[in-house]
């Protein structure tokens, strides 16, 4: 799914076809100006690759049904235009798959450019409460209580084995076609970020198991399609936390701490907001930029 990536784009199919076993290679462009598609034909013009533009920015989940409705396939990759898969990656991924009981959807290790390990792809479903504590900081003060647990998996060491997890990252994910059809589609309602998020938690709740894999590696440079408009990107991230709280909590937490957490959101929205359009020097706490950074599939 591509909006704007440059030359990521092509490096990132490129990096998908020389997977083993692909069936096929579907690119879905959000109406990027950038010239990527263009790049990227000049590259595999000879490839079997299928590139469908739409005419109009309506999103990641939007693009990746679009993708999946004309994929052929029995397991669908979903992959962000700025990710490069490293050799094998597609084939432990799959063979994850098959070694779960009722896997429904399996992740790799993602890491950054320096070959560390990228937080949000192995994790929990970040709750209104821990949302309200990394607002606040709270975490900060009882960082090892079992009420303030990181929902990050990062600074765990790191399993020798596929392993269970709530959450995966959206920027690559493996799905099989038979729970897609009983989960459905992604939420379109999720212009920019949580829509992974919102996946992983009906994944679960359908009965699905989410793997991640460790031994299948995919480079992930994240921030490729926003560097253009971040007050923007900021504002789906944002608008996208509340969506996916209301969907998923309103009915375990009271009307009133949930309106608490909502303004909480919205202050850090414009703290983050003036941060960006001011240049200040000091904006919202790592936590949080963490936090808004992770929920993603991608960066429409």
């Amino acid at each position: 799914m591509n909006f704007n990536a440059g030359d990521f784009l092509a490096a990132a199919v490129e990096s998908a076809l020389a997977q083993e076993d692909v069936v096929e290679v579907l690119v879905v462009d959000n109406h990027s100006t950038d010239g990527s598609i263009e790049q990227l034909q000049a590259v595999v013009s000879s490839q079997p690759v299928e590139i469908i533009r739409l005419e109009s920015n309506l999103g990641f989940a939007h693009a990746c049904n679009v993708g999946a409705e004309r994929a052929i396939g029995e397991t669908l990759l979903f992959l962000n235009p700025d990710c490069r898969m490293k050799h094998g990656a597609l084939t432990q991924m799959r063979e994850a798959l098959l070694m779960q009981a009722d896997a429904g959807m399996v992740g790799p290790l993602l890491v950054n450019p320096d070959g560390s390990e990228q937080r949000g792809c192995r994790r929990d479903i970040p709750t209104p409460w821990q949302i309200f504590c990394v607002a606040l900081l709270f975490h900060k003060f009882m960082p090892d209580h079992p009420r303030f647990r990181n929902f990050n998996h990062t600074a765990r060491p790191l399993p020798d084995e596929n392993s269970i997890v709530q959450a995966i990252s959206g920027a690559c994910m493996l799905v099989t076609r038979n729970a897609m059809d009983k989960v459905g589609a992604l939420d379109r309602k999720f212009f920019l970020h949580f829509e992974d998020l919102d996946w992983c938690r009906r994944f679960d709740a359908a009965g699905f198991k989410i793997v991640f894999a460790p031994h299948a590696v995919v480079e992930h440079t994240r921030g490729v399609c926003s560097r253009q408009r971040p007050i923007r990107v900021e504002y789906h991230k944002h608008k996208s936390l509340i969506t996916f709280l209301r969907k998923h909590f309103t009915a375990y937490y009271p009307s009133s701490f949930m309106s608490v957490v909502y303004v909480v959101v919205a202050m850090r929205f414009f703290a983050v907001v003036l941060t960006k359009a001011f240049g200040l020097r000091k904006g919202p706490p790592a936590a949080w930029e963490r936090l808004m950074t992770e929920s993603t599939g991608s960066e429409p």
